[in-house]
């Protein structure tokens, strides 16, 4: 996809923390990131919209499914991002020398 710079205003404190926690470089792919998403939950909105001017209103049964879709959802992304942050930590942490590696060091 071709990229084009734009300049926008953020909240000082948030850029920050964003910046600090993406590291240096991948500021830009974050916020892209959160754009992506954004306009991912604006597309769902209209199709909501759309699914209940179509059909009417979700029955309470219908409710408690998508509750429960969602709940899983989400718990899904929490682990999958708790997932990378634990691979990223391992990535930055020196390899262990294996037991032939130290016995040989020892000796």
């Amino acid at each position: 996809m071709a990229t084009k710079k734009y300049t926008v205003t953020l909240p000082e404190e948030l850029a920050e923390e964003i910046r600090a926690k993406v590291g240096p470089g991948e500021f830009s792919a974050y916020v892209t990131q959160a754009i992506q998403r954004q306009r991912e939950q604006d597309r769902l909105g209209e199709l909501v919209a759309w699914m209940v001017e179509e059909n009417g209103p979700l029955t309470d049964e219908e409710r408690a499914a998508a509750d429960a879709e969602f709940r899983e959802n989400e718990r899904w992304h929490r682990e999958r991002e708790a997932r990378e942050i634990r691979e990223r930590a391992e990535a930055a942490l020196p390899e262990a020398p294996t037991p032939a590696e130290r016995q040989a060091e020892a000796a």
